[in-house]
This record gives structure tokens, sequence and C-alpha cells, in this order.
């Protein structure tokens, strides 16, 4: 799956209602009709932080996290990959977004669909990990 760079947020970001209850999959509460605060949806995926950046996902290497072909990844450079983090990395002079794990102590970048083989590294090659994905958006609806 590659990944293409979107840029920096802006720094303003407009509230939107959040609601005090839980979304059923059920039948509607009317008492639910009522909004319990005000959520800035930049504020709630940190997209306002300096080290926060967007990239466009391509591809459908990541389809067993979540991950389709157009959906706009939130970056996080700031934050150290953990095993197993969703990461933007540069391999071989092209970015791509991988699950990052470990075989005998040397970094593999790991895809999420069997029809895609993990990214090891080569004698010589490094890794450079741009940042850890926070969050996946993507419609449910294409317009």
């Amino acid at each position: 799956m590659s990944a293409e760079i979107l840029g920096r947020v802006a720094p303003r970001g407009a509230p939107l209602p959040l609601f005090g209850c839980s979304v059923s999959a059920g039948f509607p509460s009317p008492a639910d009709d009522y909004a319990e605060a005000w959520l800035s949806l930049d504020e709630l995926v940190g997209i306002r932080a300096p080290s926060t950046y967007l990239v466009r996902a391509g591809g459908d290497s990541m389809i067993g996290r979540g991950i389709y072909d157009g959906d706009v990844l939130v970056v996080d450079r700031a934050l150290d990959p953990l095993p197993a983090d969703v990461v933007i990395a540069c391999v071989r002079g092209d970015f791509t977004v991988k699950a990052l794990t470990y075989e005998a102590g040397q970094p593999v970048l790991m895809p999420a669909n069997p029809l895609h083989q993990p990214i090891r590294l080569r004698d010589g090659e490094e890794l450079e990990v741009w940042g850890v994905v926070t969050h996946n958006l993507h419609a449910l609806r294409r317009r």
C-alpha cells in the first residue's frame, strides 16, 4: 500500500455537537436528542499538533486493519512506534503504510492482506519511520 503525503493540517477547526449518548444499533431513544457538548474533530484526532500530518493511502495491502484505498490517515511524527503499530515508512525511496513488527531484532513491515508480502530490509538498508498512524478517516458512503 502506498502513501501520498497530503501535508500539515491548518491550525483551525469547526466544533461539532457531541451527543451524550452512545449510538445503539437497536431502537433509538427519543430522550437522547440533546447535545452534551461541542467537540472539535481536529482536537479529537489530534490534528492540531505541529507533529501531525495527513496521508492518503493507496492500494489494498492494509485492508485487514481497516485501511482502504483512498483513506486519509492521521499520522503523528512525535510518537515512538511500538511493535504492531501502523506506521508510515520510507523504504527504498518509496513511502508505504504497514504494521511495524520485528523478527530476530530486525524491523519488518507487515501488510494486513495475505495477497501482499512483508517488507524485510536488505543488508545495509535503513528503515525511516515518518510517523505512527493514529486515526483513519474514510467515508462509508462515496459521493
